[in-house]
């Protein structure tokens, strides 16, 4: 099994770094940054300092890459947050230089696009948290989600496990970010369906995974995957993002991780609460009741094809709707499918 280096954790008032390795929409919502910050600030008591392109939209891969190493290696910063995701962030790793990071790791938090550096740090051996988007998840609108911070907390200071529970509501509706006022709205919530287990057993592993959309970007170049020994003893996680892609897409991407042996190698499967609405895409309740059931299906479908028994729990919150628990990729995680528990290690 692969070795990951022990991080080491924060206390109050403590410099963290905030960069944005993917899209610059701090420029063009510096609102809903700066409530981030504040955050950053007032709930957690972390001083958050920005980068040149923290706030500039289409920088350059180099410069951004720049921002990333700069972050990364000065020794006042405690852990690195990214501000949002993107699309492009597969193209900003060729130009990052390895050593910085194994010469100085830190805590990274991102989801989404960031899949692309969470799995740069994985294959080097540092752990990283999936989740805590400075603009998403500290900029969320009224309060921070406590399930939220209860993870951020877990993971910057406390260490220990927690346990993965469902929560009651979850919000997957956004409001516009271009009206200030509507960060002083408090978004929709819906009754949470709970989670959905299938499979038997008691299984332990290392975290690894991320966003489909980016794990098909990676799985097409093969460069940045990792080897089929480190994989071997891992617990997959998955996650869609706000383009809300047909279920097809994400079976695609599970029938190339079968045909590459690794359901056999993955001891569990956790599975994020699909988005299923964005302004482009304004699902009726029953289209994103729908969709979602259509998405499990196909993800136990294809996992049974190569594996008949290993857990596979889905509907977890984690990814792209809220609240959104931080996920320790690199960590230990245990699943107990008969008491129906998972436990994060931190």
């Amino acid at each position: 099994m692969k070795h990951f280096v022990d991080l080491q954790k924060l206390s109050k008032g403590d410099q963290v770094a905030v960069i944005s390795p993917s899209s610059g929409l701090p420029e063009v919502y510096p609102w809903v940054q700066d409530l981030g910050l504040k955050r950053l600030r007032e709930q957690l008591g972390l001083i958050p300092k920005e980068y040149p392109t923290t706030r500039k939209m289409n920088s350059s891969l180099q410069d951004r890459a720049r921002d990333v190493m700069e972050a990364f290696s000065d020794e006042t910063n405690k852990a690195v947050f990214a501000s949002i995701g993107g699309s492009d962030q597969i193209k900003l790793i060729k130009y990052l230089d390895p050593k910085v990071f194994t010469d100085n790791p830190k805590p990274f938090f991102g989801y989404s696009d960031n899949t692309h550096l969470h799995n740069f740090l994985w294959n080097l051996g540092i752990p990283s948290y999936y989740g805590g988007g400075v603009m998403n998840q500290f900029g969320m609108n009224v309060q921070m989600f406590d399930m939220t911070v209860n993870s951020v907390k877990k993971a910057l200071f406390e260490g220990g496990e927690l346990e993965l529970m469902a929560s009651s509501e979850y919000n997957d509706i956004g409001l516009d970010w271009s009206k200030k006022e509507n960060l002083d709205k408090q978004r929709p919530l819906e009754k949470n369906d709970g989670l959905f287990w299938d499979g038997e057993g008691q299984v332990e592993g290392i975290l690894w995974g991320g966003c489909v959309e980016s794990l098909i970007v990676q799985t097409s170049t093969g460069i940045y995957l990792p080897s089929g020994e480190d994989i071997e003893g891992t617990i997959l996680i998955l996650e869609t993002a706000e383009d809300i892609p047909e279920h097809w897409i994400v079976e695609y991407l599970l029938t190339g991780f079968g045909e590459r042996g690794w359901f056999d190698k993955f001891q569990a499967v956790l599975v994020g609460r699909p988005k299923a609405w964005e302004f482009n895409k304004q699902n009726t309740a029953k289209k994103k009741a729908d969709y979602r059931k259509r998405q499990r299906e196909t993800i136990l479908k294809v996992v049974r094809e190569y594996n008949a028994t290993i857990p596979v729990i889905q509907n977890l919150d984690f990814g792209h709707t809220d609240p959104q628990i931080v996920m320790p990729l690199g960590r230990n995680v245990r699943i107990d499918t008969t008491s129906k528990k998972i436990f994060l290690s931190y």
